[in-house]
């Protein structure tokens, strides 16, 4: 496959185990490829998370330049200039609208009797990232094998999606990584981001390819087949990182 102008990546479960930095192989795989293409990241969580899992653990003299962010799900995009991240978009979501879909979240929890707010979790279960609101149904901080465990047939996510999707006609409700929820503005989506992203570079959707665990029915990434964009799906992290060494040994 040639290499593309822009290769856009699903974080968690593509880049790395869930919540988890980069490992050392791929910082520096994706680290090479940033010195020959643009390369945007795009997963349900906050800036903050990107910069911990990601920036953080890239090289010194890494490129951020060609590095293009997508968090929440694509419904903000930032870019690396003048030595700071700037923001190019953000589409927040309300604390009233936030409030309200978090009262949502709960009531379809105890509807569908998948999950129990009163037991104890890894940290808080509901977090308002200024453009998303996401359910972590274990908590945010939860072992990754815990949350392996929690739905590994995705049928607690599928009912707790179904419900608050239902009960919020006016928002998009996705199912996130291993244990979330995503929610956003109607529109805005893993798809949402991919097209603003190729429109911010002037890149055509056909040309640029994304690469993710879930594209797949009812995945995380299956929203990118709404657009032109070329897509590859992987198995795990150690997947892809043999994914972007073929695209670099042509270099």
């Amino acid at each position: 496959m040639p290499l593309p102008p822009l290769i856009m990546f699903d974080l968690d479960g593509t880049l790395t185990e869930s919540k988890q930095p980069l490992s050392r192989e791929m910082a520096w795989a994706l680290s090479r490829l940033l010195t020959v293409t643009k390369v945007g990241i795009i997963s349900g969580g906050a800036l903050p998370q990107f910069l911990l899992q990601v920036v953080e653990q890239l090289p010194a003299d890494a490129r951020l330049e060609n590095l293009y962010l997508l968090p929440t799900s694509g419904a903000a995009l930032f870019e690396y200039r003048n030595g700071d991240w700037q923001k190019v978009y953000e589409e927040r979501l309300s604390e009233k609208d936030a409030a309200h879909i978090a009262e949502v979240i709960r009531a379809a929890a105890k509807e569908t009797g998948v999950l129990d707010f009163s037991s104890p979790s890894w940290g808080e279960r509901i977090e308002y990232r200024g453009s998303q609101v996401t359910l972590s149904a274990l908590g945010q901080q939860a072992p990754i094998i815990e949350k392996k465990r929690w739905d590994p047939d995705r049928a607690k996510k599928r009912a707790l999606q179904e419900v608050i999707a239902r009960d919020l006609p006016d928002f998009s409700v996705k199912i996130g990584g291993t244990t979330s929820i995503d929610v956003t503005m109607q529109g805005i989506d893993k798809a949402y981001g991919v097209r603003r992203l190729c429109e911010r570079l002037g890149i055509p959707e056909p040309d640029a390819l994304y690469v993710g665990d879930e594209l797949g029915k009812d995945g995380n990434d299956e929203a990118v087949f709404k657009t032109a964009v070329e897509t590859h799906e992987v198995s795990s992290p150690e997947d892809t990182r043999a994914f972007i060494e073929s695209f670099l040994v042509q270099k």
